[in-house]
């Protein structure tokens, strides 16, 4: 496994691959709702590859001086349950961290709250729905 982490356009269409498989085509949530405003040439994308072929993957977003707000982490199906989602949000983190942020908030589906609280991360919102699916917001000291 090798880990990649840039805005090359490359390394870009292989984030894009895996949240296809996984957001769109598994799980049915519509193409113009994954692929947003977000998703430019100067997004920052952590992917995971198993030789040429990508398997799991992260949005960077800085949103402001101190906080982080890692997204889209994604694990093809068939990869998952090896932790690499984990791996992903700490390489996510550590960017974060790099660039002097002390704070990573996500908006993380209810079906992820117990990954990201094995992480370290703590709910601290009530229920909402986002692109169609019911999330929390999580925050984790860095």
């Amino acid at each position: 496994m090798e880990i990649c982490i840039g805005k090359e356009k490359w390394n870009r269409a292989a984030a894009l691959y895996v949240r296809m498989e996984v957001f769109v085509m598994e799980r049915g949530i519509p193409l113009k709702e994954e692929f947003d405003s977000e998703d430019h040439d100067e997004t920052i994308y952590v992917v995971i590859y198993d030789g040429e072929k990508p398997v799991a993957t992260g949005r960077y977003k800085q949103i402001d001086a101190d906080t982080i707000r890692p997204g889209r982490i994604a694990v093809l199906k068939e990869y998952r349950k090896k932790g690499l989602g984990a791996v992903v949000v700490k390489e996510l983190e550590a960017l974060g961290e790099k660039s002097g942020c002390t704070m990573s908030v996500i908006h993380g589906e209810l079906s992820a709250v117990k990954f990201y609280e094995k992480l370290g991360y703590t709910k601290g919102t009530d229920v909402y729905y986002e692109d169609g699916v019911p999330c929390a917001t999580l925050g984790k000291q860095l």
